[in-house]
């Protein structure tokens, strides 16, 4: 089917709300994933004990740009796999399978945060760790609309209240001018508390480290928060301007 590859192609200035990257950037993408995804498949066939030729069994009813495109679409706008099969022209499960092989792929390519660049390498990241620091960080998270799991239990676990629907939820750690992603912790169940997703992750930084956040950080001794509303008062009009100048910031 192809259609979102071929309105790209015809359509590149669309490219950017469509899938979140700009087209100059998709085609370097796509290159690059390709030539990782044919060094990987070349190591497997290596490994196989063959049955068959090599090239038999069955071909894939999507090209290589348009699995990575598949991919990039479920990211930027976190669609159902049906919804998504119905768009490329195949099965549910294939979407499925499909955004499965080629996610850890495109992680290689397009590591999502400077912390994620450097934890391979110890010394690095104790070095980056250190010099953030220096810098108070913007913590906040948001929800993402999921499919509804089949499993009971695990349906109760992503169902939010707030959102009144199945959720992800990503939290999201930038530098102050908003430049940079310093860590991105994505995909846990919708309802988790904002303060709650932080305190889990908190070791990936400095003991130190200093952040800023919204009032649903509110009692975490690390993060600077608004100044909250007194229950049955209202803030001073110093107070709001205060609140103002921090949400500005």
């Amino acid at each position: 089917m192809g259609s979102i590859l071929s309105h790209i192609e015809e359509n590149p200035q669309d490219t950017q709300r469509l899938i979140g990257l700009g087209y100059p950037e998709l085609q370097q993408l796509i290159q690059s994933a390709e030539k990782l995804h044919n060094s990987k498949q070349a190591v497997l066939e290596s490994q196989k004990t063959r049955i068959i030729a090599g090239g038999g069994g069955r071909k894939s009813k999507m090209s290589v740009p348009e699995q990575i495109i598949l991919t990039l679409v479920y990211l930027r706008h976190m669609t159902t796999f049906q919804f998504l099969g119905i768009q490329f022209g195949v099965s549910e499960s294939t979407a499925n399978s499909t955004f499965n092989y080629w996610l850890p792929l495109l992680r290689e390519l397009l590591p999502s945060s400077l912390l994620e660049q450097v934890k391979k390498n110890d010394s690095d990241y104790e070095i980056v760790k250190e010099i953030l620091t220096e810098y108070q960080l913007t913590v906040d998270s948001y929800e993402q609309v999921r499919e509804r799991p089949g499993d009971d239990k695990e349906q109760e676990k992503y169902y939010s209240g707030n959102k009144s629907n199945h959720t992800f939820k990503t939290q999201v750690i930038i530098m102050p001018d908003g430049r940079d992603f310093v860590d991105v912790v994505a995909g846990v169940p919708g309802p988790t508390h904002d303060i709650t997703l932080f305190r889990e992750n908190r070791d990936s930084f400095d003991p130190e480290q200093k952040f800023k956040g919204d009032l649903g950080y509110k009692g975490e001794e690390l993060i600077d928060t608004p100044i909250k509303k007194p229950k049955n008062q209202n803030l001073t009009p110093e107070q709001k301007e205060e609140n103002k100048l921090f949400s500005a910031k």
